[in-house]
């Protein structure tokens, strides 16, 4: 869908027109303060789904169950969308948007129920199926309320896009990794980048944590070695977009996004858990949290406030890149949770950022939209559902603390699943080595989608972003 970003662009500065009003006063925020929180995010999250449909029952403003209008929006941003009001729930406890959550959900899983519909399947890369298995991946460990049992469910829905993935793997180029792209035809299929590898190494990590299954934790830790290998993660764990398979990987395109961060530490926190607080993980982990603070808190907007580095400061960010502080400050927070030594260096930073952002949530047409540049007292003008979901995720992040801890299969989770989803038949197990879980397993269980042109190595190679 690259060839129409353009388009897609322009239109949003139009729909943004006279969407912007004189500031008024801003979402009041104690992050240190449970109701406080709770209330600024029934405010944003109210605007984030006015993006969405008329009301918590309403039409759908797209015209189809589970799509944002496009242009702008494209479809990996609403399976982040769900993911987002998914956690809103678990956070919160305040249910107004789970049928229309849902039913959006499951509108999307398509025909073969992989999150590849119809009307996405021929151009959606491997990153934007990972974005809805993502969102099902909450809802299988946040026991958000399962779809009727002759509908897909959760848990099936993640297993599915995973093992769909590992017979995407290519060592034919790089030794290995996933290309950005899923079919050779889409721009991008020969960029092999961190979202993609490491969707892959954290959808595993969650699903081994859930399952108690080591299989999912073997691909998990095949795909970080792989990036490990790559120029994607340094030596010293800085992790950088993509690299040009038709060059070997030779080389990194360099830019630091805050997605890539938000990926790797969630992957990595997720393992750690798994592993029973592996030395290996936690030094991973820890290496993944001082870039990401060193990068997007930086010492020229106070050391705590979260600012999407590359593209933010000159609003130079696309309609994607909005929402990229979102998954940053989504999986810091499941990293104080779950790898508890992280809390300490996370909690300051994610409470300095909820009441920055809220100071931005003060534009729009009720006084409530939020804005994108944190580090700014007042609403910046640039709205949109990236900007509301990153506000959203780093307020309702200061829940972490009083959150339940996500469920597995002997904790209480009660989604059900299918090791063979996604192969086509039952068939699909021996290919996997993943089984159905049992009560022995149970008691045994322990995008970049931008438009803009990059340039990368150096080679003039060009890869035009797009979903």
């Amino acid at each position: 869908m690259a060839f129409l970003r353009k388009a897609a662009h322009a239109l949003l500065a139009l729909s943004l027109v006279g969407r912007t009003v004189t500031p008024v006063a801003a979402i009041t925020l104690d992050p240190t303060n449970s109701d406080s929180i709770k209330s600024a995010a029934k405010i944003v999250a109210k605007d984030l789904m006015g993006y969405y449909a008329t009301g918590s029952t309403g039409a759908v403003l797209s015209g189809i169950p589970g799509l944002l209008t496009y242009p702008p929006y494209y479809w990996w941003e609403a399976g982040a969308m769900f993911g987002q009001m998914v956690e809103y729930w678990y956070y919160t406890g305040d249910d107004t948007y789970n049928d229309i959550v849902s039913a959006g959900m499951q509108n999307q899983v398509g025909v073969a129920r992989d999150f590849m519909p119809a009307n996405q399947s021929k151009d959606e890369g491997n990153d934007d199926q990972l974005f809805w298995a993502f969102a099902v991946m909450s809802a299988t460990e946040v026991g958000f309320p399962n779809p009727a049992a002759d509908k897909p469910q959760w848990l099936a829905l993640a297993q599915s896009v995973f093992n769909q993935l590992t017979t995407r793997w290519d060592t034919s180029l790089c030794a290995g990794g996933l290309p950005w792209q899923i079919y050779t035809w889409n721009q991008g299929y020969n960029y092999k980048n961190t979202a993609a590898n490491g969707g892959l190494f954290q959808l595993g990590a969650r699903l081994a944590k859930y399952t108690g299954n080591q299989t999912y934790a073997d691909w998990a830790n095949k795909a970080y070695d792989w990036l490990a290998s790559s120029p994607l993660i340094t030596a010293d764990l800085q992790v950088y977009d993509g690299s040009n398979s038709l060059q070997n990987c030779t080389d990194a395109d360099r830019l630091q996004w805050s997605y890539n961060y938000g990926i790797m530490i969630g992957g990595a926190a997720y393992m750690y858990n798994y592993t029973n607080g592996s030395t290996i993980w936690q030094t991973r982990l820890t290496g993944f949290l001082t870039h990401a603070e060193s990068v997007f808190f930086p010492t020229a907007y106070g050391s705590q406030t979260m600012v999407e580095v590359a593209c933010e400061v000159t609003q130079k960010c696309d309609v994607d890149q909005w929402s990229f502080k979102a998954y940053l400050a989504r999986w810091m927070a499941i990293s104080a949770q779950i790898a508890p030594f992280t809390a300490a260096k996370i909690t300051p930073l994610l409470q300095a950022s909820a009441k920055a952002a809220a100071t931005q949530c003060n534009g729009g047409t009720d006084g409530t939209e939020c804005g994108s540049r944190w580090f700014q007292d007042t609403c910046d003008g640039n709205v949109g559902v990236g900007q509301s979901m990153s506000a959203l995720s780093v307020i309702q992040a200061n829940l972490i603390a009083s959150a339940k801890a996500p469920l597995s299969a002997d904790t209480g989770g009660t989604s059900k699943g299918n090791p063979a989803a996604g192969t086509g038949g039952n068939e699909g197990s021996a290919k996997t080595g993943l089984s159905e879980i049992t009560t022995a397993d149970k008691a045994g269980a322990g995008i970049v989608t931008t438009l803009a042109l990059i340039a990368v190595l150096g080679g003039g190679w060009f890869l035009v972003s797009g979903d």
